[in-house]
């Protein structure tokens, strides 16, 4: 990591009452005593003050706080000032600029977060998950990479870690002996702890995988023929005219979104085009749009306003599905089939109970953590632990069939593979993708 000090600014650009300009690297307290009305040392650090901003001119630019950090008690883990100017665009730009020529380097995207990393102040995973903290959407999305920044996973990978190492120590000892004269019950205790390993195994993944659909948003596509009540449907669950309703046939011709949260759930709500065989050229393109977002899909509403229980649009490859029975005001007294829904988006009818329904189909999602999920990229920590708890399960197979030798196998890879993952080797390609996803200044 290179040596030179960097600088930032680290809040929102627009307009508002503060904005900050992070320094942080070796030179933080002499570049910074260069603009501001005082020199600063190590004597600040844990303190702030009031500071009057100058140019390399001299020329006084803004008035603001400096607020001081000495390593490592900082983010980055090195020594480091934040200069809290007024808000806007222009004062932290000049501010900013004024740094810069006091010798700072501009900061590249993440690099304070990866100095952080680096400096042994965040783990991997807790770097990663302050990216999913900043974009979060929801209250649960939020607490969930925060969790993750507390080191909740990484614990609880750790003390998984232990116990296979533990239970692969303990099978490989007695096999130094004799397999032939393992100790009465032997076998049984091992596959009992390897079964209990698995079970936190399962849980953990489970957790992660909610993770994963938190920081990402769910889609769920809302997919039917024309004039089954989609956009109306739509505008219904966001509570606001979002989507264009009409009684002419095929007006929607291509996707509308709009995120939302469901019971926690961050919700990405698409409203698709009609769903039926057309001669029209640009109403057949938003046909094969509204087919292809829906395979996309991690859960797909198909409409059906015909209340026939064999109509309706036929699976298609779709993930998960749920049948919905729109326009209910005008089936009065009729039930909608088992497992599915009947709505109505002009009385509200239904609309609390979808949402539940969706909210329910969410948490099945997440309890698939050990699942493959189609075109879904797990994060490295369920990876690990799915590798891990693969092998867990040879290791039970082989444990209650007596081969001890081929358990012991199976478990050393199951120990080897949560070990991958809480070791200290990085490739460069690795940090390059992590945080480049993050904004300058952070």
């Amino acid at each position: 990591m290179s040596a030179d000090t960097i600088a930032a600014i680290a809040t929102a650009p627009g307009r508002g009452a503060v904005a900050i300009v992070r320094i942080s690297g070796e030179d933080s307290f002499e570049i910074a005593s260069r603009i501001v009305s005082r020199p600063i040392t190590a004597k600040d650090a844990g303190r702030f003050f009031h500071a009057k901003f100058t140019d390399p001119s001299g020329a006084s630019i803004d008035d603001g706080l400096a607020l001081v950090f000495k390593a490592p008690r900082s983010y980055t883990g090195e020594d480091a000032v934040e200069l809290q100017c007024h808000g806007g665009t222009a004062s932290p730009r000049r501010v900013l600029e004024a740094v810069l020529s006091a010798g700072a380097r501009l900061a590249r995207r993440g690099e304070f977060t990866l100095r952080a990393f680096l400096n042994g102040r965040l783990s991997l995973d807790a770097a990663e998950a302050v990216i999913d903290l900043i974009d979060a959407k929801t209250d649960r999305a939020a607490q969930s990479a925060h969790e993750r920044i507390d080191g909740r996973s990484r614990r609880e990978i750790s003390a998984m870690y232990s116990k296979a190492v533990e239970i692969s120590s303990r099978v490989e000892n007695a096999l130094d002996f004799s397999e032939d004269e393992l100790p009465e019950g032997f076998l049984d205790e091992a596959r009992h702890d390897a079964e209990m390993l698995l079970k936190e195994m399962r849980r953990s993944c489970s957790e992660l995988r909610e993770g994963e659909i938190l920081r990402r948003g769910a889609l769920v596509v809302l997919s039917g023929p024309p004039n089954s009540g989609k956009s109306s449907l739509m505008n219904a669950i966001l509570g606001e005219s979002r989507a264009i309703v009409s009684a002419i046939a095929g007006t929607t011709r291509d996707s509308i979104e709009e995120s939302i949260d469901i019971e926690g759930w961050p919700v990405r709500l698409a409203d698709t085009a009609g769903i039926r065989e057309t001669t029209d050229e640009i109403e057949a393109e938003g046909v094969r749009r509204s087919e292809s977002l829906a395979r996309k899909a991690d859960i797909v509403l198909r409409l059906d306003d015909s209340w026939k229980a064999e109509a309706g649009i036929p699976a298609r490859g779709f993930k998960r599905g749920m049948r919905v029975f729109t326009k209910s005001d005008l089936h009065s007294g009729e039930d909608a089939p088992v497992g599915s829904v009947k709505v109505s988006a002009l009385t509200g009818e239904g609309i609390g109970a979808l949402r539940r329904a969706i909210a329910s189909m969410l948490d099945e999602m997440a309890a698939e953590g050990l699942e493959e999920n189609g075109a879904d990229v797990p994060t490295r920590e369920r990876e690990a632990i799915a590798a891990s708890a693969r092998a867990v399960e040879e290791a039970i197979g082989n444990l209650s069939s007596g081969d001890a030798v081929l358990a012991a196998n199976s478990l050393q890879r199951a120990a080897a593979a949560l070990g991958g993952y809480l070791g200290k080797i990085w490739r460069e390609d690795i940090l390059t993708a992590i945080f480049d996803r993050f904004c300058v200044g952070k």
